[in-house]
């Protein structure tokens, strides 16, 4: 019989690894988070990256020390495949919201390949009221619900890739590839806009973090209520998963006990000026240094059991 997850009042576990999840639409990612937290009975979870309700695909989630290092799948490059409504704007920029206009969308596939080339490379997007983005101490969405609408600073976003998989008399499917901090609802009303019919985002799926994918082995939460303990936790990627981009460094006994204790470590020419994954001489991990101009390698975020010795 498959285990259930934790109930309130359960004693929770120490739990450290990295889940792949595919986050179903219709609830948060901190809703996400909690549910795979509850299946493993953690003590302490966290997630790289947010998703709105209306979203699913992959939200890579963290246990334990894995928290720690989640802040380089923070600050990767996201993957997406997205619908886009066209003739049809909200107050939201999806689906979700309520429709403020119509319009007729005579759109042709020489009008689209003309516009999406308008938003490759570095732009500049203003992130939209229905955000979780803090002014006066509060998120813009709960300003925005009160029929509030602020100025907002414009932020620099990088969009790599926009291609066009496919298209109708109503809609876009897009493949989206861009930095962190990029709202692909806006990127909709936008190239709808630019399309002269106005648009919105009617289905979003995140396909890649960084190097992982939904192909790499990401689970959904039904999946993992199916299944016992000890199974969910053979599906857990090691915390130095996500650091895994980063150049790798083995320490000696004398190197390793230096770093434990906060001290810099002399002339490590052998790496380049940088963040480093650290791993001691019986190849644990350890966590991340950071190799400085003159060739020093100093400690910068360790793991808890490196702090304790």
């Amino acid at each position: 019989m498959a285990a259930a997850g934790a109930k309130r009042g359960e004693p929770r576990r120490r739990v450290d690894g990295v889940l792949l999840l595919d986050k179903p639409r219709g609830i948060t990612s901190h809703g996400a988070m909690r549910s795979a937290q509850r299946h493993y009975q953690a003590v302490k979870a966290g997630h790289t990256g947010t998703l709105d309700p209306l979203a699913t695909g992959l939200l890579p989630v963290c246990f334990g020390e894995a928290t720690k290092f989640s802040h380089v799948l923070l600050d990767a490059e996201k993957t997406y495949e997205a619908c886009v409504q066209l003739g049809v704007t909200t107050n939201t920029g999806d689906l979700e919201g309520t429709v403020t206009a119509r319009a007729p969308a005579a759109v042709t596939r020489r009008d689209v390949d003309a516009v999406l080339p308008r938003f490759m490379g570095e732009i500049m997007q203003v992130p939209p009221m229905h955000s979780a983005i803090k002014m006066r101490g509060q998120p813009l969405y709960r300003l925005a619900r009160a029929g509030q609408v602020l100025p907002r600073t414009p932020r620099k976003i990088v969009v790599r890739e926009l291609t066009l998989l496919s298209m109708t008399a109503t809609e876009l499917e897009l493949r989206i590839t861009c930095t962190k901090g990029t709202y692909v609802r806006v990127l909709a009303e936008e190239i709808g806009h630019e399309l002269g019919c106005g648009a919105c985002l009617s289905r979003l799926r995140r396909t890649a973090v960084g190097s992982y994918t939904l192909a790499n082995g990401a689970v959904t939460l039904s999946q993992l209520e199916e299944v016992t303990l000890p199974q969910r936790d053979a599906l857990l990627l090691p915390p130095d998963a996500l650091v895994a981009s980063l150049p790798r460094f083995d320490l000696d006994a004398d190197q390793t006990r230096r770093i434990a204790r906060g001290q810099a470590i002399e002339k490590v020419t052998a790496l380049a000026e940088g963040l480093t994954r650290i791993y001691g001489p019986d190849q644990q991990f350890l966590g991340l240094a950071e190799v400085t101009a003159t060739g020093c390698m100093v400690p910068r975020r360790l793991r808890s059991q490196v702090l304790a010795t």
